[in-house]
């Protein structure tokens, strides 16, 4: 059962408990604009990484991980195509109707999701299609 836990509601926990969490209690501005660490390049550039551009690179591993769990067939891969669907509809929901969900970060959380969602379906239906040969 949970390998049906679709990973994508990671993130959107994480950036609720620290986007609406924190800015609730301290009033921060914007927390995903926190620098997390920098590194100092042979170019002599300083690359930054921020709090918002390692949850985006933390929730495109976690799509990797998903798309391999829909090249399983079955009736678990339906309650877990079923379940990514509602993680969407929940990103979709906060993003039209919660102000501190109106950013950036959040916004490409979400299309990461769908882009779950999509892949997920194709993958199965493409997979399940060479299991199954019509003369």
């Amino acid at each position: 059962m949970l390998a049906n836990i679709p990973l994508m509601i990671v993130p959107f926990i994480i950036y609720n408990v620290l986007a609406l969490g924190i800015t609730a209690t301290s009033g921060s501005n914007d927390v995903w604009q926190n620098e997390i660490f920098s590194l100092g390049m042979l170019s002599g550039a300083t690359w930054v990484m921020t709090l918002g551009e390692l949850m985006i690179t933390f929730a495109l591993l976690l799509l990797f991980v998903e798309i391999m769990k829909s090249t399983r067939i079955g009736a678990n891969s339906i309650i877990d195509h079923l379940l990514s669907t509602f993680v969407f509809v929940a990103f979709l929901v906060e993003f039209l109707l919660v102000a501190d969900a109106a950013h950036p970060v959040f916004f490409i959380l979400m299309v990461i999701t769908l882009v779950d969602v999509l892949a997920g379906f194709s993958v199965t239906i493409r997979a399940a299609g060479r299991d199954v040969s019509l003369y």
